[in-house]
């Protein structure tokens, strides 16, 4: 178990991801099991497509798809971190502190057991009402009636992810992360597991059991490492003014701080609801060719905002204390490394989409029109990964200061607005693809409005160095795409030109990037070019 900072120090401050050893170690482990979530995501994504391919029934399935989408944004990867991995960093802080209440266990007793009655609330909710959500995401969908039904299976995921999300939260607040990074590697084994035991008999619906499935594995799998950080630790004392200042951390943290974090998660999210709504009218498997062309494309995305998963608690452990200097320099740091990580993925995504498409999905009922309709998709896709990245990035920066912040939700409310407009303008002229590049266009809006706002926060970063790496970085970016472009069209074989084409946009990258000068590829050469001591 990785585990950066102890839970329990005994003076000063204690800051998370002071040995950069521990801290790459800690990034290089939720890497692995990163790239294991989604290679069993890609798997279970092509489990799918060779039992059922992209029709009305697979269409039915997406739709109720949307629930755990929503749910995992907002109680796993977004939303409920923002509020926790901060709250957590702060309790922790007081802990180093402290000479009274332990204010970790404080916390807990005043946000988990409201947060278990809210979720199974919603979750209840959900499962009444799954007709009038289906008419409302895809009105006019055919299958309509196995919408509804997949759609209160998955509706059972409401409340199991909001606890994984919980648990995940504390343990990285504790500086512990391969639990938390093991989360959907759980998940997807338990929808392939009822996909391959009953995909034949109950159809589409064996995807939708399988989500609760993967939900209560979620949880499963952090409980160890969950009951390790927690046991041995002091009770907090029962005070009266202990329990009044519970009360009001909880109180805020429900009024004050959630709102705007809530409003930004399920305004991110709205962008899959929108693009479902628009696609609803369109032929058969035009929602299904979204879906899979969305899910390889934010590959890059979600190996580059790993580094992020790690960083976000030495970020908020570093303003709790007062550190903005070192804040700003992690946060500037990750908006350069992930938008490196990003733009060598997109440019393979851009020059290679056919062949990666053909490899992953192209069998059984997948046919070979259904590649390249979601090829065309994946590389509109592509073109707003960078605008995904920066908005993960620079949404954890702002979220980690611990207080109210509306600026990132109204910055992501103006793209939601740009890929509504974008979309419905779009769809009659060039059907899925024209609704992919408004997702582009919304999230690329979103990212630069963040991006213009965060030199005027207290970590204050410095917007035109960042902005002019970064486009040097996509200058970059166009000259990979251009030599994978080129060695992937050098051979008819999919895995060859893949290769071949991967391996020239990586080598490119780094060529031109050096040239430009980018930070990161700066001192990733010193050590090379520098001259020795002696010989100065």
């Amino acid at each position: 178990m990785t585990k950066i900072v102890p839970p329990l120090a005994p003076t000063n401050t204690p800051e998370l991801g002071t040995s950069g050893r521990l801290l790459a170690r800690a990034a290089l482990l939720t890497a692995g099991l990163t790239v294991a979530g989604a290679l069993l995501g890609l798997l279970r994504d092509q489990a799918f497509a060779h039992y059922f391919g992209a029709d009305t029934d697979t269409d039915a399935f997406l739709v109720a798809w949307t629930v755990p989408e929503v749910a995992a944004t907002l109680l796993i990867e977004d939303g409920l971190a923002f509020v926790l991995v901060p709250a957590f960093s702060l309790a922790l802080v007081g802990r180093a502190r402290r000479t009274g209440p332990d204010p970790v266990r404080a916390l807990v007793a005043a946000t988990l057991p409201r947060l278990m009655l809210a979720l199974a609330g919603g979750g209840a909710v959900l499962i009444a009402a799954a007709p009038a959500m289906v008419a409302v995401l895809a009105p006019g969908l055919p299958r309509a009636d196995l919408a509804v039904d997949c759609t209160r299976l998955t509706a059972t995921c409401v409340f199991t992810f909001g606890l994984t999300g919980y648990c995940s939260a504390a343990l990285r607040g504790h500086g512990r992360f391969l639990a938390p990074a093991s989360i959907y590697v759980a998940y997807n084994v338990g929808i392939i597991a009822l996909l391959l035991a009953l995909g034949r008999a109950w159809g589409v619906r064996a995807a939708a059991a399988g989500v609760a499935l993967g939900g209560v594995l979620m949880i499963l799998v952090q409980l160890p490492a969950l009951w390790r950080s927690w046991r041995d630790r002091e009770p907090a004392v029962a005070l009266p003014a202990a329990r009044r200042a519970d009360r009001g951390t909880a109180q805020a943290l429900r009024l004050a701080l959630v709102a705007p974090i809530v409003v930004f998660a399920l305004s991110r999210q709205t962008q899959v609801l929108i693009e479902r709504f628009l696609a609803a009218p369109l032929p058969a498997g035009a929602i299904s060719h979204l879906n899979y062309a969305q899910k390889v494309a934010q590959m890059p995305m979600v190996l580059s905002l790993m580094l992020c998963t790690v960083t976000f608690p030495v970020i908020a452990r570093a303003l709790a204390a007062g550190d903005t200097e070192r804040a700003r320099r992690r946060v500037e740091s990750d908006l350069i490394v992930a938008g490196t990580i990003v733009l060598v993925g997109a440019s393979v995504v851009v020059a290679c989409a056919p062949q990666i498409i053909q490899i992953l999905f192209q069998r059984g009922a997948f046919t070979v029109h259904d590649t390249a309709a979601t090829a065309d998709v994946m590389r509109m896709y592509a073109l707003g990964l960078l605008g995904q990245t920066l908005v993960g990035v620079l949404a954890r920066s702002y979220f980690s200061e611990a207080r109210p912040l509306w600026f990132p939700a109204c910055a992501m409310l103006a793209g939601l607005a740009a890929t509504a407009t974008a979309g419905a303008l779009a769809v009659p002229v060039w059907g899925a693809p024209g609704i992919a590049a408004a997702n582009a266009l919304g999230i690329t809006l979103t990212a630069l409005l963040l991006l213009w706002g965060s030199g005027r926060r207290r970590t204050a970063l410095s917007v035109r160095w960042v902005g002019g790496q970064l486009a040097r970085l996509v200058v970059a970016a166009g000259g990979a795409t251009a030599a994978c472009w080129w060695g992937a069209h050098e051979t008819s074989h999919p895995v060859v030109a893949l290769a071949v084409g991967a391996t020239s946009s990586v080598v490119v990258f780094a060529v031109v990037a050096r040239l430009l000068r980018v930070r990161e590829f700066c001192l990733l050469f010193r050590p090379v070019t520098r001259k020795l001591w002696h010989a100065r």
